[in-house]
């Protein structure tokens, strides 16, 4: 059922108070997004989301608000949907270090997300910003690909702490390198074809590592630093919860799968989020970019079975009003339909879906007919006093059920959407 032109309350409400747009590009000026800096305040970690991944608009509106928050409101770092793990060369190449050219070849196998230009964005303005921003990565290690970024540190970090126990790690990193690939999508189904009882090794070694960490941690700090145990500790974290997620995932498959049993990534995405406000100190205000489905404040359920505790959710547990979620979504145009595929490099082929018109009940569909298809609203106030709320949203080509002015604290809608092209997949 569609949308039918006919006001209602939500509809009059949004045609009151939303706030149109003027530009996408990157460069333009900035005045029209001034609108966001009542919706942000002083919080402290601003969520800017997707409706799909690889969405030429989203891609680059996003990097107009990340101008916006760095250049007008003092934000500090740029976080990313990327692996924790592979973010921290990512930081220092941000801050100047190595050639131009090596941007490449750190994201060489990683999905393409959109996270080139941003960071040559920030690089370009950490040439005469002071103090620089950051880049963090918040992520298990490859998406979930693989353990290997996450694994290779900590056996490095073991060989120079605790020699004793890094023949454990290098275990792991056998049993890791047989199934890893550049996604979940690969590297899910190649564990589950593994003997149970590497599975099993797997798991039990890395739990071994998690808590002889957490239980010597005055000892590992004495004989190097508090900084690379942080760090170290974070990436065997890393390694636990994608292990975990491979085991969830099968089951998912299988029809197994436990309740919302694949929020060990969510929960590792938030944690990783405050460790960087901990960990860049005093004054960090971080811009977060990931999937609309990781940054609401609700959880994510599918045909009534709840699937999911996004990240989002309990970053506003743990950080309150000092966590902002902005969603993006578009009225039209067409989505990347992720189509699995185990011989592609990432485990899925994708294809440029149309999408249908806004259903009926849909925050786009209220867009739409309010005359804001290119346009921002502050949904917080109309969490009380106004019926009729929006009840579903894009995700992908589909919808799920979504209370969309609980789920998010601002919608950002563009008229239309459109795949990029330059995509490696």
């Amino acid at each position: 059922m569609h949308a039918s032109p006919s006001g209602t309350p939500f509809t009059d409400w949004l045609r009151a108070r939303a706030v149109p747009l003027i530009h996408h590009d990157p460069e333009a000026p900035l005045d029209d997004l001034e609108p966001l800096r009542g919706i942000f305040g002083e919080a402290r970690v601003v969520a800017i989301g997707e409706h799909s991944h690889f969405i030429e608009e989203f891609a680059l509106l996003r990097r107009r608000i990340l101008r916006f928050l760095v250049e007008r409101c003092g934000f500090t770092v740029l976080a990313f949907e990327y692996g924790f793990s592979e973010g921290l060369p990512l930081d220092a190449w941000a801050r100047g270090e190595g050639a131009e050219e090596d941007l490449a070849r750190h994201l060489a196998t990683a999905i393409p997300v959109g996270l080139t230009e941003p960071l040559e964005w920030v690089r370009r303005h950490n040439r005469t910003a002071s103090p620089p921003v950051r880049f963090a990565g918040i992520d298990i290690p490859a998406a979930g690909g693989s353990l290997l970024p996450a694994l290779h540190p900590v056996a490095d970090y073991l060989r120079r702490i605790d020699p004793e126990t890094a023949p454990a790690a290098e275990e792991a990193l056998r049993i890791a390198a047989s199934f890893a690939g550049g996604s979940a999508a690969v590297a899910a189904p190649a564990w589950a074809r593994l003997p149970t009882t590497e599975q099993n090794a797997l798991t039990a070694i890395l739990t071994r590592l998690l808590i002889r960490f957490r239980s010597l941690e005055p000892l590992y700090a004495t004989r190097g630093s508090q900084r690379d145990y942080d760090v170290a500790l974070h990436h065997v974290e890393g390694a636990c919860h994608a292990d975990y997620t491979f085991r969830a995932m099968a089951e998912l498959f299988t029809g197994r799968g436990l309740t919302a049993d694949t929020s060990a990534r969510d929960a590792y995405m938030a944690r990783s989020v405050l460790w960087h406000l901990e960990h860049f100190g005093p004054g960090t205000r971080i811009v977060l970019a990931a999937h609309n489905a990781h940054i609401q404040t609700e959880p994510i359920s599918f045909d009534g079975r709840l699937t999911g505790l996004p990240m989002g959710q309990q970053l506003r547990r743990a950080l309150g009003e000092d966590y902002v979620a902005l969603g993006l979504t578009s009225v039209t145009g067409h989505t990347a339909d992720m189509q699995r595929d185990e011989r592609a490099p990432f485990g899925f082929t994708l294809a440029d879906l149309a999408l249908e018109p806004p259903e009926s009940g849909s925050v786009e569909a209220a867009f739409a007919a309010a005359g804001h298809a290119f346009g921002i609203a502050d949904l917080r106030s109309a969490r009380t006093g106004v019926s009729d709320r929006p009840d579903r949203t894009r995700m992908q080509g589909t919808y799920v059920p979504t209370p969309v002015t609980d789920a998010f604290d601002a919608v950002l809608t563009t008229p239309v959407s459109t795949v990029r092209k330059d995509l490696r997949i």
